[in-house]
């Protein structure tokens, strides 16, 4: 079997996602009026996530899109680097479908 970078870079994106997705979710929730110039509770520009009214699903939207990409640059349990993409998808879309795409294409890859 001949291996590939797709996985590792389906899971660099996925990981982006969900770093940026919980940067935009604590914007939202607390507010970094001091670094960004947005008041609590604006939405980022780079973040257009589909859920933010509901934080705690968002959050763990994120976190399961930072998993999923450390399984997939490992290229162990494909099932959760794919759920993984998934979320990244729902976090920041531009990063998660790309993410997606290589990661599920990459399957024999995985262990």
């Amino acid at each position: 079997m001949k291996k590939t970078r797709k996985p590792i870079i389906g899971g660099i994106l996925a990981i982006f996602s969900g770093a940026l997705g919980l940067l935009g979710i604590i914007n939202y929730a607390v507010g970094l009026s001091d670094i960004s110039g947005l008041s609590k509770g604006d939405m980022p520009p780079f973040v257009p996530s589909i859920i933010f009214e509901m934080p705690v699903p968002s959050i763990i939207i994120a976190v399961l899109a930072l998993v999923g990409g450390v399984f997939a640059i490992t290229r162990k349990r494909w099932r959760w680097a794919l759920t993984g993409a998934i979320s990244a998808t729902l976090s920041l879309i531009l990063l998660g479908i790309p993410a997606l795409i290589m990661i599920a294409i990459s399957k024999d890859e995985f262990k």
